[in-house]
């Protein structure tokens, strides 16, 4: 249960982060910039994450936190980038993006819906775009084999697989 409380809280608080945190700029670079920060930052925080997922003695847990944690960041990153790169350039999407409109998109992207009311129109977008889209391949499907990988080595560590913590 205090995993669950503290996913969703988490949750809630990078929202509110992504609303309420000043993003004025308005130059193009600064949402490639601020996206290319952000997912090294995601990089080093699942980095650390994992580890605990190891050297935890409830590792199924540890590893459901840790997606509940990195997936809104992920998905949030790419939405602040797709806000910005709008804001500096209105004709970048077939559509003005606010903050919703961009998260929106983020998801659609990443859970491969695409209803296609959104959509780049510049060469730029469309590359950030396919970076999501292939980013999402690696997060997908390597995230979840070193996820179940570090599951298998905590439950090793911890006297083999009871099943306790899933």
């Amino acid at each position: 249960m205090r995993v669950a409380l503290r996913a969703l809280g988490g949750t809630a608080l990078l929202l509110v982060f992504y609303y309420l945190l000043p993003m004025d700029a308005s130059i193009d670079s600064s949402a490639v910039a601020v996206l290319a920060v952000g997912l090294i930052l995601l990089a080093v925080v699942a980095a650390w994450r994992i580890r605990e997922v190891i050297h935890s003695d409830r590792p199924g847990l540890r590893a459901v936190e840790t997606l509940t944690s990195a997936l809104p960041l992920y998905i949030l990153l790419f939405a602040a980038a797709y806000y910005l790169a709008s804001r500096a350039s209105p004709d970048t999407f077939t559509e003005p993006l606010n903050r919703t409109r961009a998260l929106y998109f983020s998801v659609t992207i990443f859970t491969t819906v695409g209803f296609g009311d959104i959509t780049p129109k510049t060469d730029a977008a469309r590359l950030v775009v396919t970076a999501q889209m292939f980013l999402n391949l690696i997060v997908l499907g390597a995230g979840a084999k070193i996820v179940l990988g570090a599951i298998k080595l905590g439950r090793k560590r911890y006297g083999g697989d009871t099943g306790a913590d899933t």
